[in-house]
């Protein structure tokens, strides 16, 4: 009984099916989605031991728009790293389908329901699946807003002029940090999360928190340029408490829907944009990848989170 599959089965079950569905649908794309048609009948999937879903921090590929749909993996990303350290990478029992600029349910090319059906098409849900990996938020609006991560580049992050203090989330220069909460993030994937445990009700839940860019409660933000220069934003107070609460979010979220958190921030502390041995990538700055892309996890930064995640997982 999978996404946008007809099985035979009883009138309690697929009621249930529907049921889920129809919750699952209108809580990540607000009611806008519609049911796809039925397909025929397919053998329940066994499940992979480690299913990724996620954005530009998770596949960590290069991405130059926003609603490209073509979805790059970079080779050291920590779900690869870590399938390595499982010993599942390059086969069939891992599953990755994060991709970069996805959202939770904001109009953004690839949403968490978007991804979800992928990884069940890939039969990534089931009795043996160990691991269930969600890294998502960054990209999302909130409240009323409109504004994107990404799309505060020019008018906020990089605006030297007006700075990007907290009155930039008024303003609509900034992701509206305000409305983002715990209930809310908890709401917006509560269906997910639901379906997971149903048909992976063996398998570890995980939400997986984002690196350390700039120190809690700072309000400078830098963009180290070739490893010899700094492009520095003193007035960033709106970006940092943005990403402050979206941590203290998928915190809450967790407690409240039962799953695990686990924090990049800690295994990533010391190593952001503006410190002297940065884990997160500036502008061709050697001393991280110097092509990587930018403001996401070097290779290095990856590393602690996969080895963190894998040791989270063998406890």
């Amino acid at each position: 009984m999978k996404f946008g599959t007809n099985v035979r089965a009883s009138s309690r079950t697929i009621r249930l099916f529907h049921i889920t569905l129809s919750v699952f649908t209108l809580a990540v794309l607000g009611g806008s989605a519609t049911v796809a048609s039925a397909e025929p009948a397919k053998s329940p999937a066994a499940g992979k031991a480690l299913v990724a879903l996620g954005d530009s921090y998770t596949a960590n590929g290069i991405r130059l728009d926003g609603d490209e749909k073509e979805c790059r993996h970079g080779p050291a990303a920590w779900p690869i790293q870590l399938s390595q350290l499982m010993g599942v990478a390059g086969t069939s029992d891992f599953v990755d389908v994060s991709c970069p600029g996805a959202s939770i349910q904001s109009q953004t090319a690839y949403n968490l329901l978007h991804e979800a059906r992928l990884a069940d098409a890939a039969g990534g849900f089931g009795p043996r699946t160990q691991v269930v990996a969600i890294q998502m938020g960054m990209n999302d609006t909130w409240g009323t807003s409109k504004t994107m991560m990404w799309t505060a580049m020019g008018p906020c992050i990089f605006n030297l002029r007006d700075g990007c203090g907290l009155e930039a989330a008024e303003q609509g220069r900034s992701p509206d940090y305000r409305a983002v909460t715990g209930k809310e993030y908890a709401d917006r994937i509560r269906a997910v999360v639901e379906y997971i445990r149903y048909y992976a009700p063996q398998a570890r839940m995980v939400l997986v928190g984002y690196p350390e860019l700039v120190p809690p409660g700072s309000e400078v933000l830098c963009a180290n340029v070739l490893g010899v220069g700094a492009i520095i934003q003193n007035r960033g107070a709106a970006v940092v408490e943005y990403m402050d609460r979206l941590d203290r979010a998928q915190r809450e979220a967790a407690a409240i829907l039962g799953v695990d958190f686990f924090d990049s921030r800690a295994v990533t502390t010391g190593h952001g944009l503006c410190s002297d041995q940065p884990w997160v990538n500036g502008l061709f700055d050697p001393r991280a990848d110097f092509v990587g892309m930018p403001f996401h996890a070097s290779a290095q930064g990856d590393t602690a989170v996969a080895v963190g995640l894998h040791r989270w997982i063998t406890r």
